[in-house]
Order: C-alpha cells, then sequence, then structure tokens
C-alpha cells in the first residue's frame, strides 16, 4: 500500500457482515481474547485480497497522532499479531467495495470464531470459581470473624460436649487428690489444655507464706471433766486417732494465732454487734473464749468485732440448723484477706520485701464440728433427737471453762497457677477470664475443684475445635486454673498484682467457674449490676416458648471465690453461675466460707450422670443467634450466650442505666437515713440515660456502627465499675460497693456496717465517713458518664 494513501479506521456494518455473525463480535471484550483466536483472526488477513494490508509499526504510531475528522467510525475491524500485541487495522477507505467475503466461507470461519470465544469463556469462568474457591478456603477467619455460629455450628459443638468425658476427667482428677503439693495437678492440666491446641499455655509459679497444720491436731479440754476432743469430736485417746482419718488435723484455721488458752466459752451466737453489746453488759469478756456461729456475716469482720471486744479465743462451728449434715465434720477456713501475707498489696516476685506475718490476727481461731459444740454445752439426748431444729445454744446460767491448744507451722511453698491463651481476631488486647481452681495440698477443697477443672477442660476442648477451623473470638480469652485458693485466693491475687497495670487497662470481665454444682437443685447466677439485664434477657427468652419461666435467681451478692481481686481491686463486670440448693441460699449468708475434706461433698451422688456437669459446660461455650431462627432453648444455653456475647460482640453487653438504678435501689429503706445522696444518684441516673440513649443504642445499629466510636464506647463500658472502689472497706467487706452483704439486703453493705456501728456509740463519725465514701462513688461515675458524652459530642464536632 501506497505511503501516501490515507489510513483509518474502518467498522463493518451489521447488514454488511455474513449471516450467522454472532452478536458478541460487536462487542469490545474481543479485544481480549486468547492468543489462539488472535493468530486464526490474522491466517484470515492473509488471505487473498488482503495482501494491500501493511501492519507496519511506524505507521500505526503516526496514525495514532493524525486527524480523526476523516476516521470513518463505520467500519473498524479489530485484530491482533502473533506475537500477542493487539494492533488496530489501517485501511483503505473504499476497503468494502475492493473486497467483501464471501458468504460460504465466511459461515465456517464466524462458527468456529464463535465456538471458540465461547469455550474460552466457559474455561475462564471455572478458572474464576476455583481460585475464589481456594482463596476462600485459605482465608476463613474474614467469614468467620463476626462470631454468629448457624444451626450447623451448634449441632457439631454439641455433640462434643458429653458428660462421659467430664466424668471421665473428674476421676482423673480425682486420683492426683492425694499429691504432696499440686505440682502434679497442675501439670495435668497443663498437659491437657496443651494437647487441645490451646496457645501458650504456662506456668505462673509463686513462693508464697503459707501457714500449715502442725505435726499434731489442734485440741480441746473440758476442764471439769479433764476430757480431751479433737476439733470433729473425737476423743484425744492413742486408739481414736489409729483409727481416725487424717481430717482433725486440717481442720484448722489458717494464719490464726498459734498457742494454748484456757478461759471461759462465752456464747456470742452470731458475733454481730447486737450480741456482742449485750453480752459485754453481762459478762467479762477479757481475754475469754468466744463460741460463734459461722455465717450472716464475713469472719473477717466478726473476728475483728471480737478482737476490739477483748476476746482471746474463738471456737468457730456451724449450726446443723443453717447447714444440716455437717454436725459430725471438720472443716477449714482461712483469716486471709487475699493474697501472700508476706507481700500485702504487691507480688510475690524475686526481690520484692517480705514481711514476717505468721498470723493475721492476734485470736486464737478453731473451727470444731457441731457435735464438739453438743459436748461442750452438754446437750440433752431427747433434745438432740426431737424432730425440729433447734439452734444451739449454750445456757446462760451454766459456765464452761476449756482449753484450746493450736498448733500450725508457717513455711514458704510454691502455688502454680495454670494460664493458657487464646488470642482475639480484632481486639486481642482485651481480655476476657475464664477462671477456675486447682487442688492445693494441706487444705480442705471437697471434691468441687476436680468438678470446675474437668468443667473448663471440657469447654476448652469444644472451644478449640471450631478454633482449629478458622473461627476465632474478636477479643482474647484467657483460661486459668488458680492455685492457693484455700488459704485466701493467693494463686488469682498474685496473678493479678503482677500484671496489675495490664489487666487495669485491657481486662474487659471475669466469669468465674469456682465450684459451678454444689446441688441439684436451681441455677444460680451472681452478676455484677451492668450484666444483670443481659442475663435476665437471655434466660427469659430461652424459656419464652416454653410456657413458663422459673423465678430468676440473680443477685450482685458477695462471692467466696477467685473473683475477689479482680471485682475489689480492677473493678471488672464479673458473672458466675452455679447450680445451687435454693434452701441453703435462704438460710445465712457466708456459710460458703468453710472448706471441708473431700468425702463432704460426693459430686458422683449429686450428679451420678454428671449430666449437670454436661449442662454447665454446654452453658459456657454455646452462642446461637436464636432470634434469626425463631427456636427457643432451655437456659443451658444462658451462659454460652453471656460469655461469647462479651468476647466476640461488637459492642460490649454492659448496661450503663442498671449500675444507676442499682444505686437508688440501694439507697432505699429506712436505714440510714441519708438524704444528702439521693441527689447526686438522681443526676447519675439521668447522665446514664442519656448516655444509654445518644451513645449505646445508635452503637447497636450497625449501619451507624464507625470502628472509633465503637472502640472508645465499649473504653468506657469496661470501667464504669471502678468509680464504685472505696478506699477503705470494714475486714471481709467487698470494696465494690455495688456488691451487697447478701440476697436479703439492698442497702450499701459499708453505709448499714457504719450505722450498726455507730448505734453502739456516742459519735456518728463511722457514719460520715462511710456516707462520704458512698458520695464520692456516685460523683465520681455521674463525672465519668458526662465526660464519655463530651468525649463524643468533641469527635462530631471535629468530623463536622
Amino acid at each position: 500500500m501506497p505511503q501516501s494513501k490515507k489510513m483509518a479506521y474502518q467498522k463493518v456494518n451489521a447488514d454488511q457482515r455474513a449471516p450467522g455473525h454472532s452478536q458478541y463480535l460487536d462487542s469490545d471484550d474481543l479485544q481480549a481474547t486468547a492468543l489462539d483466536l488472535e493468530w486464526d483472526m490474522e491466517k484470515e488477513l492473509e488471505e487473498p485480497g488482503f495482501e494491500q494490508f501493511q501492519l507496519d509499526r511506524a505507521e500505526n504510531q503516526n496514525l495514532e497522532n493524525s486527524e480523526t475528522a476523516d476516521l470513518n467510525l463505520d467500519s473498524i475491524q479489530p485484530a491482533a499479531s502473533p506475537k500477542g500485541r493487539f494492533q488496530r487495522l489501517q485501511e483503505e477507505s473504499d476497503y468494502v467495495t475492493h473486497y467483501t467475503r464471501s458468504a460460504p466461507k465466511s459461515k465456517p470461519c464466524n462458527f468456529c470464531r464463535l465456538l471458540k470465544i465461547f469455550c474460552t469463556a466457559i474455561i475462564l469462568f471455572i478458572f474464576g470459581i476455583l481460585i475464589g474457591y481456594y482463596a476462600h478456603k485459605k482465608c476463613p477467619s474474614n467469614a468467620t470473624s463476626s462470631g454468629k455460629l448457624d444451626l450447623q455450628l451448634y449441632q457439631e459443638i454439641l455433640k462434643t460436649i458429653q458428660a462421659e468425658d467430664i466424668k471421665k476427667s473428674f476421676r482423673n482428677l480425682v486420683q492426683l487428690y492425694k499429691s504432696e503439693d499440686d505440682t502434679e495437678i497442675s501439670k495435668k492440666i497443663k498437659t491437657q489444655w496443651t494437647s487441645l491446641g490451646l496457645e501458650d499455655v504456662q506456668f505462673v509459679n509463686y513462693s508464697v507464706l503459707l501457714n500449715l497444720p502442725g505435726p499434731s491436731p489442734s485440741s480441746v479440754t473440758l476442764r471439769s471433766s479433764g476430757q480431751c476432743f479433737h476439733p470433729n469430736g473425737q476423743p484425744c485417746s492413742q486408739e481414736a486417732r489409729k483409727h481416725s482419718s487424717q481430717d482433725p488435723l486440717y481442720s484448722y484455721a489458717a494464719y490464726s494465732a498459734k498457742g494454748t488458752l484456757e478461759a471461759e466459752v462465752i456464747d456470742v451466737s452470731y458475733g454481730n454487734a447486737d450480741d456482742l453489746k449485750r453480752i459485754k453488759e453481762m459478762k467479762n469478756v477479757t481475754n475469754q473464749i468466744a463460741l460463734l456461729k459461722l455465717g450472716k456475716l464475713p469472719l473477717l469482720y466478726k473476728l475483728s468485732l471480737l478482737e476490739k471486744a477483748g476476746f482471746g479465743g474463738v471456737l468457730l462451728y456451724i449450726d446443723p440448723c443453717d447447714l444440716p449434715k455437717t454436725a459430725n465434720l471438720s472443716f477449714m477456713v482461712s483469716l486471709n484477706p487475699g493474697g501472700d501475707p508476706s507481700t500485702p498489696g504487691y507480688p510475690s516476685v524475686d526481690g520484692n520485701f517480705r514481711q514476717n506475718r505468721s498470723n493475721l490476727t492476734p485470736l486464737l481461731v478453731q473451727p470444731i464440728s457441731a457435735s464438739l459444740v453438743a459436748k461442750l454445752i452438754s446437750l440433752r439426748e431427747d433434745r438432740a433427737s426431737s424432730g425440729a431444729c433447734t439452734p444451739l445454744e449454750l445456757p446462760s446460767n451454766e459456765k464452761r471453762i476449756v482449753n484450746m491448744q493450736i498448733q500450725t507451722v508457717t513455711e514458704f511453698k510454691t502455688i502454680t497457677n495454670v494460664v493458657g491463651y487464646l488470642k482475639g481476631l480484632t481486639s486481642p488486647d482485651r481480655y476476657i477470664i475464664v477462671g477456675s481452681h486447682h487442688h492445693t495440698a494441706y487444705s480442705f477443697n471437697s471434691q468441687e475443684w476436680a468438678s470446675s477443672t474437668a468443667i473448663i477442660t471440657a469447654f476448652i476442648r469444644a472451644l478449640m475445635l471450631r478454633v482449629k477451623r478458622g473461627w476465632r473470638p474478636d477479643r482474647t480469652i484467657v483460661f486459668c486454673s488458680w492455685g492457693g485458693t484455700a488459704f485466701g485466693n493467693i494463686g488469682s491475687y498474685e496473678w493479678g498484682e503482677d500484671f496489675k497495670k495490664v489487666l487495669q487497662r485491657n481486662l474487659v470481665a471475669y466469669v468465674s467457674l469456682h465450684s459451678p454444682v454444689r446441688s441439684n437443685s436451681s441455677l444460680y447466677s451472681v452478676t455484677s449490676p451492668s450484666l444483670q439485664q443481659l442475663v435476665a434477657e437471655k434466660n427469659n427468652f430461652n424459656c419464652s416458648r416454653r410456657g413458663q419461666c422459673p423465678e430468676t435467681n440473680i443477685s450482685s451478692v458477695q462471692m467466696q471465690d477467685d473473683a475477689n481481686y479482680f471485682i475489689n481491686h480492677l473493678g471488672v463486670p464479673t458473672v458466675r453461675f452455679a447450680y445451687e440448693d435454693i434452701k441453703a441460699l435462704e438460710g445465712p449468708s457466708f456459710l460458703s466460707e468453710a472448706l471441708f475434706p473431700k468425702h463432704a461433698t460426693k459430686i458422683e451422688e449429686m450428679d451420678p450422670f454428671f449430666n449437670l456437669h454436661e449442662t454447665i459446660t454446654k452453658m459456657q461455650r454455646l452462642y446461637f443467634i436464636i432470634k434469626n431462627y425463631g427456636w427457643s432453648y432451655s437456659r443451658e444455653m444462658l451462659l454460652g450466650e453471656v460469655i461469647l456475647q462479651i468476647a466476640d460482640g461488637p459492642i460490649l453487653p454492659f448496661n450503663a442505666l442498671d449500675i444507676a438504678l442499682e444505686v437508688q435501689n440501694s439507697l432505699k429503706g429506712d436505714q440510714p437515713d441519708t438524704p444528702q445522696l439521693l441527689a447526686p444518684a438522681s443526676r447519675l441516673r439521668e447522665s446514664a440515660e442519656l448516655f444509654q440513649s445518644d451513645e449505646m443504642r445508635p452503637a447497636n445499629d450497625p449501619e451507624e456502627r464507625a470502628p472509633v466510636r465503637v472502640r472508645m464506647l465499649n473504653d468506657i463500658l469496661q470501667d464504669m465499675e471502678k468509680s464504685f472502689l472505696v478506699r477503705h472497706a470494714p475486714p471481709g467487706f467487698y470494696r465494690n460497693i455495688l456488691y451487697h452483704l447478701d440476697g436479703k439486703t439492698s442497702q450499701f453493705s459499708i453505709l448499714l456496717e457504719a450505722w450498726e456501728h455507730c448505734k453502739s456509740l456516742a459519735s456518728n463519725e463511722t457514719l460520715q465517713e462511710a456516707v462520704s465514701e458512698v458520695l464520692n462513688s456516685i460523683s465520681a461515675a455521674q463525672l465519668y458518664f458526662k465526660a464519655g458524652l463530651d468525649v463524643f459530642e468533641s469527635v462530631l464536632v471535629g468530623k463536622n
């Protein structure tokens, strides 16, 4: 073709094409066909009549810069070079009139072209599906990071939790009970958790000061008859000791003073302020021995009152009317408020100063059985065998003088915590602790430690099976088996003090598995006020379709377990579920401070088929979006939903308004009269309501959920209860004033104690101090919510 010939793009119109030409040829997608098709198209261009076409690169470049006025857009025919580079056809303006492809030859060529394009499209489509499948398979976390489990996953997890497996694990743990220390048990737990796939399972050891039984049991001797008894009521004779168990050896009060005291026994009943006031008006109690019932008030508080009154010793017992079937049992108590006594307030790590504190009270304290008390007060047989239960009481006109001897030794021992981690997906720096405890040597733990350990192990097994398939919670779950619980929650305290700075900033909630099966009666929940609504809603929803809902047993009361540090020093929302004897809960509180020997609580008698254990375990893990399917499940699902909504929900399920309502409810009642607290409590409620409506409700709408605002909101929610940690509280009372002494009282416990204290004094200084503590807590909480609202408002103004 001559160089002077003007080049143009031409497109063959539809009416000029041969019959059978596909509509896909009108598309620009032809420029992206495979190289083999390009080669075939080039071959067609080499047929007779196409010699005049010159695919010259230089001319193409000139063409790109040429004028477009003469371009005929009606005739453009795409083609490609044999090397695979697409080039535009250049042809004379009169090309169509010089050459037109004959119909007979065009039909098969166009048909082959269409067939090849169709096959290529099918291959590319299949190839795309394969790429998408394998890409999805390699990145399952994105698809499952929401944590919402479907029905199939629910069924899979349910199948993995079997009562027989829990029973087997329980029996294996009980066999290790006779170990000299907790080393073998800790190793067993770590091995099990590691084998299940839990990440970074480790021992955390602390050398702590333990108060242990002496070489021989303590004794109580009646001076009138000279009879000597062990704490469980057995005679001290050599023959009786030979055939008795080792239980009397471990019936003692850890960290009590040791020595010998001979004095008169004075019955102080439960040892409250009224009891002591009445007794002091009748007798001189200085250096005498108090006969004290366990219950109704914290033991440490009652001992502090006895110490102030001038008593020298205490015989502690449980009235059979309060807790039946315990008359002949020995038991242990700890006088340690928490942690290693040699390092109060700081962790027991190498290099820290150790204080010499062999005893934590000047009182000689000895737990004894109710049967021994009956012998001390000379209880008549007809009275003891009568049908009605009569509380034990020493006759006021009779005098009993006894000699009590306490032998204990104080040694530094190593206690071990087992800690394992399941790292979170989107917020790995936020922690939810799921805690249980294991047996510590030289202490009574009954069999409850083996029950809780077997349950948490089954919980981890069900959890890790799903984790191995790609799922992870949004926040990190920390599994802890604490050591030294019987001596005052030493393991949890030391670990908490060791990691205090991290936990203050990052800990979201604590879930307790302490003694999950105490009875086969009813499910009982102890939760922080901020979690009560969540627990109640889950319980009511799960039973709504069954036609009847039992009364919800939910309260915020003091707990005797390893949650103590996290509640009282970190202000962390806490929840605990357990099967309890509701009738026992109606009796005096704080009876759980007593620890009985392993044969006292027969777990397999209460739950022979371990169905309750299986239920509790499933409660811990299973989270199912029931409302999506319109189904209803029993409350076996309850705690599982609570745990994973905390660990995996985008918004922490803590209710700010419930805290304000709890504060107002705690100010109701006749005593004490504190009108100066009502106005701050009302302001707190207003701020909480505003925070709830302006920030929490919009955040629960996924369309209005911004990551920055969600993080800010969660940071505020997780620290709400920290405002209610008072500086000083009476011995045995919680520093977190949102928790009550028991389910029968709704007032702030420190106000009730101060009111009782002031009744025996002319001054009300103690009450005013308590009122100031409560007032400062309420005001701090109200300012906290107000500051949170101001922060969100500032963020909105900055964005606008």
